[in-house]
């Protein structure tokens, strides 16, 4: 299969993992479903490891890298994820997914502040179009004819949160990556080979430890036998987890390797525009053509930061 396809594939898989998360989180509840995520995540990939390395754990990790990878496990997992999970509940997935072509945005500017990269003026041009894209779709008319938000301000809140988390934890990961590759002895070529899904493990331990914290700290633990009980529920996290934390990215990963990475970047980030019609034949949304010409525009917007 080409990179091309595989990456299309692989915006598909985000597309329904986002509609599981939906069902899930509003059966199980975000906090006990991210909880179960992480746990079933850290074991996929432990596996993975296992069988690629030799090891369930990560291996030669520098403490630089620990730290980097722990930052952006609870920037993209915990306070992303979180906030993703919780405007399904608010907005639904297909504006959640919409305010995450904000993550291009976020991630260039913390590049540029943390690491000094250089903000092309192609890149300024991406964050006006992702903006303009995003208002279209939010905004509409009252009944007096008046320009507003359509949604609830707090669901917008979290998905500019949802946005936000995913963007740093990206830089916070590519720094964190960087380090332990540098740190790598020599001949360990297996190791090297797998380093993403080590990276993500590390970031999904972190993601373990914040949320169950949260599940602690909210005396949410009796929930969490949900899972067990609730079939379709389970069902959906069961989605969730096969075609996000684990299939997605190694595909994603895949992807990258054997197409450009701007190209597969930009295919990868057509999850806002496939996940319409899928959500109106799940749950019944309206679609309007303001909705569809919105998230058009978001994805080109964030396409603009891979040229």
């Amino acid at each position: 299969m080409s990179g091309e396809l595989l990456s299309l594939l692989v915006a598909l898989m985000w597309t329904f993992t986002a509609l599981f998360a939906e069902v899930a989180s509003k059966r199980l509840g975000a906090l006990t479903l991210n909880v179960w995520r992480m746990i079933l995540s850290i074991l996929l990939l432990g596996l993975t490891l296992w069988v690629f390395c030799g090891s369930p754990l990560p291996r030669h990790v520098p403490l630089k890298a620990w730290g980097w990878l722990l930052g952006s496990g609870f920037m993209g997992f915990v306070f992303g994820d979180y906030c993703l999970f919780n405007s399904y509940l608010l907005i639904g997935s297909r504006f959640g997914q919409l305010f995450m072509t904000l993550a291009s945005p976020f991630a260039a500017i913390t590049a540029w502040l943390l690491l000094g990269e250089h903000m092309t003026g192609l890149a300024l041009l991406g964050m006006l179009v992702t903006l303009l894209g995003i208002g279209i779709s939010i905004l509409g008319k009252d009944d007096g004819g008046h320009r507003r938000v359509k949604l609830p301000l707090r669901g917008v809140l979290l998905g500019i949160g949802a946005g936000l988390g995913q963007g740093v934890g990206l830089v916070f990961s590519k720094v964190g990556l960087q380090a332990y590759e540098a740190a790598l002895p020599a001949g360990a070529d297996d190791v090297q080979m797998m380093l993403p899904f080590a990276g993500t493990m590390i970031r999904a331990i972190m993601g373990l430890v914040g949320f169950g914290t949260a599940l602690v700290y909210t005396r949410q633990l009796n929930t969490m036998p949900r899972m067990w009980h609730d079939r379709r529920g389970a069902l959906a996290a069961a989605g969730t987890i096969l075609l996000g934390p684990f299939l997605g990215v190694s595909f994603s990963l895949l992807a990258v390797r054997l197409t450009h990475a701007g190209v597969a970047q930009t295919l990868m980030g057509l999850t806002p525009v496939f996940i319409l019609w899928p959500a109106h034949l799940m749950f019944g949304t309206r679609i309007t053509w303001k909705e569809v010409l919105g998230a058009v525009i978001a994805v080109i917007g964030a396409s603009l930061f891979f040229l």
